[in-house]
């Protein structure tokens, strides 16, 4: 058997047990959620937590392989890239992470307890699996041979318990003017679209402009993993559901749209549009249905009309058609960027028009920055 997960420097190495081939996968997933009592061989050397004030974290025996990073708070993503190693995102980008080192196999297998850990089943016939953890984890795994030279992991570490505007002002997001005009379209009902490249904030903005909504109101928020966590008291989450390895029981993004609408919303949220669920949307916000917003990945604010078409051609809306829908439902874009240093920022805005063409547009919005 192959040494698991051997990870450098160590103060000992006499112990190298780790997550094995399915059995041992199995057992670790059964573990109880707690620290592993001695020094873990996945883990680079960290003091001991006799020296430190703070208990230890609780965290399932699954996510070992990554505590060192976990613990660190500047961590935002981790990169597994098969037997090539463990790449960490500090907010300005992935670098190696040298002492890390697993095999194939052990990467697999430690792919395969993730997801697992996460509720869903990733093997030959489901190999592209997404789950959301305890704490907000997200992890993204692939099997070969969709990805040739190994299992791959993406892990995305949320740093925010719950987001606030607050929070994102310090951190550089917007200024006091931008705030005042968020909080302003919050209070005014306003359908609002957050773009942005993966990554840039839209999530985190958007979760944190929904705890301003009044208590009273009742919000659903649809994602096809659920990432929004919103500091609201009347908070009601639909998750999509994959479908099982007889293609059957599947729930998607539209049809939890179309059940949201019988569930007496008074903010109907999208957490990304991804495909035709952007028609039921665009249709919910059209009916009386204000208050609501979504997301969508675009590289910039005049992006947005041509994501929207592309999104809308498949679920049977041509461009003039969409452009209507979309200048009649939304009634403020967002656009956020992440900087090369980590910040993130809201680049630009503007509202949805329908151009001389007959084709989408976006007018942009002068935001004094500060």
């Amino acid at each position: 058997m192959s040494a698991p997960f051997v990870v450098r420097p160590r103060s000992t190495a006499g112990d190298h047990r780790g997550v094995r081939r399915s059995a041992d996968a199995e057992t670790a997933l059964a573990a109880p959620r707690q620290r592993v009592a001695d020094a873990s061989p996945f883990l680079p050397a960290r003091a001991e937590a006799a020296s430190s004030p703070k208990p230890p974290v609780q965290r399932h025996a699954v996510l070992e392989p990554f505590a060192a990073y976990l613990d660190d708070p500047e961590v935002t993503d981790l990169f597994v890239n098969g037997a090539a190693g463990l790449f960490v995102d500090r907010g300005a980008g992935a670098v190696p992470a040298r002492e890390w080192r697993a095999t194939h196999e052990e990467v697999r297998d430690l792919a395969v307890a993730l997801i697992g850990l996460g509720g869903r089943h990733l093997d030959d016939a489901s190999p592209c699996v997404d789950v959301r953890l305890a704490g907000g984890i997200r992890v993204h795994a692939v099997l070969p041979p969709i990805a040739p030279e190994g299992a791959v992991l993406s892990i995305r570490v949320p740093r925010l318990d719950v987001a606030t505007l607050d929070d994102l002002q310090a951190r550089g997001m917007f200024g006091q003017s931008v705030r005042r005009r968020l909080i302003a379209a919050i209070a005014s009902r306003t359908n609002l679209l957050i773009s942005g490249a993966a990554g840039a904030g839209k999530t985190t903005l958007l979760a944190a402009l929904l705890a301003e909504a009044p208590p009273h109101e009742r919000i659903v928020t649809i994602e096809d993993v659920a990432e929004l966590r919103i500091a609201h008291p009347h908070h009601v989450r639909l998750e999509a559901r994959q479908p099982n390895i007889e293609g059957a029981g599947g729930v998607g993004l539209a049809r939890l749209v179309r059940a949201a609408l019988r569930m007496r919303p008074d903010r109907l949220v999208v957490g990304e549009c991804r495909g035709d669920e952007v028609r039921e949307l665009l249709s919910a916000l059209n009916t009386g249905h204000d208050g609501g917003a979504g997301t969508v990945h675009a590289n910039g604010l005049h992006e947005v009309p041509a994501r929207l078409e592309a999104l809308g051609a498949p679920a049977g809306l041509d461009d003039r058609a969409l452009a209507r829908q979309a200048a009649s439902a939304i009634g403020l874009v967002l656009h956020v960027e992440r900087s090369g240093d980590g910040s993130r920022v809201i680049a630009a805005a503007g509202r949805p028009v329908v151009g001389g063409d007959g084709r989408l547009a976006i007018e942009e919005e002068r935001w004094d920055p500060r």
